[in-house]
């Protein structure tokens, strides 16, 4: 028997997840028996995406990014899961029960859907990164990835980019179905988040080429840990020039008021030795 790829809710809604349904103690991503790693460049890409992923109106705490984790969408296939190359969750812990790292992200215990999700295309993903060939599939068979960040999770962004060609292809959610996002400046601008993801053309961990970054609403890419730190020793600097400058100033200040001090009792000593020579007295003189 076969189903086309057009996911429905179920009619009913089921018990409290933390009661009967696996969490991610049960559904971890790390699985022995699954072959193959990710190569170099699926493990830089998603650490600069991470690392200068940061929403203006969301507390560092309350924003969850993953990579290369098992992403659990069907409450009733529970083993069901799709490993996105990188999503952001905005509005939920960084930690799980704000205690934990996670080993997986569970929808249906979190509560909340991914609001963006990437992948980067590899030899042989590229039709079903792009959502092309979409075929009828077997019911025990599991949805592809476009079906399942489109109907099931409905991610209000997909983005997918091809490395080998540099080809930026952006997705936003319409009436349910994802449509192309055409780019504008330096690339998509998402306005929940308030920030915009673009292809930025740099050096990164030794290596010059384009690279997925997100930048702000004045178009200024966002800074890598290391460019942080960087920018924090420089405004140290400067608050170290400006303190001495300050310093300075007062010194000078300290010593013109010691010159008018000594200029103005220099003048009160003129008059009385010149008042004495005219045979007047002052009290003090007395």
């Amino acid at each position: 028997m076969y189903q086309s790829d057009v996911y429905s809710k179920p009619s009913y809604e089921p018990l409290p997840p933390q009661q009967t349904l696996p969490t991610m103690y049960d559904l971890p991503s790390e699985d022995p028996e699954e072959p193959g790693l990710p190569d170099e460049f699926h493990l830089l890409q998603p650490e600069l995406l991470r690392s200068t992923f940061s929403p203006p109106s969301y507390a560092e705490d309350n924003v969850f990014t993953g990579s290369d984790l098992n992403l659990y969408y069907d409450s009733k296939h529970t083993q069901w899961y799709k490993r996105p190359d990188w999503f952001a969750v905005l509005g939920v812990s960084r930690f799980y029960e704000q205690t934990e790292l996670r080993l997986s992200y569970v929808t249906w215990y979190e509560g909340t859907y991914p609001f963006v999700v990437i992948e980067l295309i590899s030899p042989g993903t590229e039709n079903e990164d792009l959502g092309r060939n979409i075929n009828l599939r077997e019911v025990n068979q599991p949805p592809n990835k476009w079906t399942v960040y489109e109907q099931i999770l409905r991610i209000p962004y997909y983005f997918a980019y091809n490395r080998y060609t540099n080809e930026f292809h952006c997705f936003g959610l319409v009436m349910n179905r994802y449509q192309p996002i055409s780019i504008n400046g330096l690339g998509v601008w998402l306005e929940e988040a308030e920030l915009g993801l673009g292809l930025w053309e740099g050096e990164y961990q030794g290596l010059t080429r384009q690279w997925l970054r997100w930048y702000d609403k004045e178009n200024n890419w966002l800074p890598m840990p290391e460019e942080r730190e960087k920018q924090r020793a420089e405004q140290e600097k400067q608050r170290a020039e400006q303190e001495k400058q300050r310093a300075e100033q007062e010194k000078q200040r300290a010593e013109q008021e010691k010159q008018r001090a000594d200029s103005a009792e220099l003048e009160v000593a003129k008059l009385r030795q010149l008042l004495l020579e005219q045979g007047i007295s002052l009290p003090n003189d007395q």
